[in-house]
């Protein structure tokens, strides 16, 4: 279980550097326009953004190819329990990770509710499940 937690992680972190970097492009774009008009208060909501930014890359992604940068590097992949994966159903499963904190809760709570110890919360309610591709 070590090792398949220790995949999910690792597949986490290469899709957080991905998203960072997006941000940074986002920034680099639109930085020059906010410094013109002098209208540095947007800044203040660029924490929302990023975990919009983050729910819809891991919604599309899921939604689409039921697999994320790192997930596929990691040779993980996201299933639903009776049909194909779909947004909707991966709009539920990541909901949590628009904020860290409910990731963390999610991950908690999922973990102690599982019989095996591998799905999260919304993993649970949302009838999908990672898996190890081989």
């Amino acid at each position: 279980m070590e090792e398949f937690w220790g995949g999910r992680l690792a597949a986490l972190i290469v899709d957080a550097i991905f998203i960072t970097l997006l941000m940074w492009v986002l920034t680099a774009i639109v930085y020059p326009l906010i410094a013109w008009t002098n209208l540095y208060a947007v800044f203040n909501y660029w924490l929302i953004l990023w975990g919009l930014l983050t729910v819809l890359y891991f919604m599309v992604m899921e939604g689409k190819w039921s697999t994320t940068l790192g997930k596929g590097l990691f040779k993980l992949k996201v299933q639903y329990r009776e049909g194909e994966m779909d947004y909707k159903k991966a709009l539920l499963r990541n909901i949590s990770k628009f904020l860290w904190i409910p990731l963390v809760v999610d991950l908690a709570v999922g973990s102690s509710r599982s019989k095996d110890g591998k799905e999260r919360y919304l993993d649970q309610l949302a009838g999908t499940r990672v898996i190890k591709v081989e």
